[in-house]
């Protein structure tokens, strides 16, 4: 398996790229990787961590000195910035076969542009959503479907969103019956406005067909509760839901911390708690979850964090890896080829 990695971009880049990049290697026999960036710039990074002669063996570099940022308005990066990493990366995604994939940590407007007017839809898809992993009580994980890439949603779209997201719950991370909740202001299935209610009701056919398994609504508060292993929602809610959940996870680590500094007894007693408060810190750590897939589009297309280090590299590389070697892309496709007509 081939897949391309764009250096640039992100927080921590090219260094943690290159890093995460070497650690897949070594996870995944078969993969094979092309870096794009500041030719240079790579071959030092990967003299720096040491780069032996298996994994360079192994290793592709795409020169590609430019960088799209923040700042750029996608239509613009697209047509102006031809030589930058992400759109070398993407051309090379399009035109290459043998290439089946891309992970990257740069601006996330021009990466989904880029994506569906270079890489294109699969057949039936109305829109290529975001679909990211964050961690439950349960132990478990939960989906959330879309969470940025269209902020404005048609029915639809949601219904479609909730078909691609459960398929990618199955195929990639095992789980059998995948349980998709619409994310809504109340769990009764009259609450909401006229799209969550229709939505509501095409999601209820669907699952009373077995093309769905689907709960019911779901209210913000109920994410980390292990009762759902996906969430529907436009791209606007669900970026506010997910940025709402880290944020509030790492006030409270921080406010826990501040609370134990202030007495000494509380600091005595944080000794014998310091592994416990150290694993917490790691259940919530987005760098462990990988970045945020785009499903529907005809390649793979992972998201990573812009401040993502080699350890969340690595695992984008790893969902990457994944999706291609679970098929998830034909998959997706029968998926929305059974839905009903109206549906497609």
């Amino acid at each position: 398996m081939k897949l391309v990695i764009d250096c640039l971009g992100g927080d921590n880049s090219p260094g943690a790229n290159v890093e995460g990049s070497l650690i897949a290697l070594d996870r995944f026999p078969g993969l094979e990787l092309i870096l794009a960036g500041d030719e240079e710039t790579l071959k030092k990074e990967l003299e720096k961590h040491g780069a032996g002669a298996d994994r360079l063996s192994r290793i592709d570099i795409l020169h590609a000195p430019d960088v799209i940022t923040g700042e750029d308005k996608p239509t613009d990066a697209i047509r102006l910035k031809r030589d930058s990493s992400m759109m070398k990366s993407i051309r090379l995604l399009r035109e290459d076969p043998t290439v089946s994939g891309i992970v990257s940590l740069g601006a996330t407007g021009s990466l989904v542009a880029a994506a569906t007017l270079r890489i294109g839809r699969l057949p039936g898809v109305r829109r290529p959503s975001f679909c990211p992993i964050l961690p439950t009580m349960a132990g478990g994980i939960v989906g959330i479907c879309d969470s940025g890439a269209n902020v404005d949603c048609t029915p639809i779209q949601l219904v479609q969103f909730a078909v691609m997201g459960s398929a990618y719950m199955k195929s990639v991370y095992n789980i059998p019956n995948p349980r998709v909740a619409l994310l809504n202001i109340g769990t009764e299935s009259e609450k909401g406005d006229d799209l969550r209610r229709t939505v509501y009701k095409a999601l209820s056919e669907l699952s009373s067909q077995g093309l769905l398994n689907f709960t019911g609504n779901m209210e913000s508060r109920d994410l980390l509760s292990g009762n759902y292993d996906l969430v529907v929602c436009d791209g606007f809610s669900g970026n506010v839901l997910i940025k709402t959940t880290e944020g509030t996870a790492l006030q409270l680590l921080k406010k826990i911390k501040k609370d134990i500094y202030s007495r000494g007894i509380y600091k005595f007693g944080a000794l014998f708690m310091k592994k416990m408060f150290a694993e917490e810190k790691e259940f919530m750590s987005y760098q462990n979850y990988g970045g945020s897939v785009l499903l529907g589009t005809e390649k793979t297309i992972v998201k990573g964090h812009g401040s993502g280090d080699a350890r969340a590299v690595a695992k984008c590389i790893e969902q990457a890896y994944k999706m291609v070697d679970s098929g998830l892309n034909g998959v997706i496709e029968s998926a929305v080829a059974l839905l009903p007509e109206e549906y497609e």
